[in-house]
């Protein structure tokens, strides 16, 4: 599980990271990164009504968590990351959406790096 001090919570830390931060996205994710200069490494999971009901979403929450879970301490210091699903994410499998998001986070990282 996600520590919960690695979890972004307040709307101006999802604002700052999707406003200032790089994004690159994937059929099922958009991944928003953002380098604020921070010790900590913190994900965020955006998952919108447009995605399904609640249950739906809640899984994809879940699975996105997962996922981010084991990518989180590759990332450097200091960097958020905020995971928006798309539609395509409801009926997507795991694998799917492992793989979107090490797509979209591979691209994001690199255009961050420049």
């Amino acid at each position: 599980m996600l520590p919960a001090d690695a979890r972004l919570r307040s709307s101006a830390e999802f604002r700052s990271a999707m406003r200032s931060g790089i994004r690159s996205g994937r059929r099922t994710v958009v991944v928003h990164v953002a380098l604020t200069g921070d010790a900590r490494r913190m994900a965020g999971f955006a998952v919108s009504k447009a995605v399904g009901g609640a249950v739906t979403r809640n899984r994809v929450k879940r699975r996105l968590r997962a996922v981010m879970q084991s990518r989180l301490s590759t990332l450097p210091e200091g960097t958020s990351v905020v995971l928006r699903a798309l539609p395509p994410a409801a009926e997507a499998s795991f694998a799917t959406l492992e793989t979107d998001v090490d797509g979209a986070l591979r691209h994001a990282m690199s255009k961050a790096g420049r």
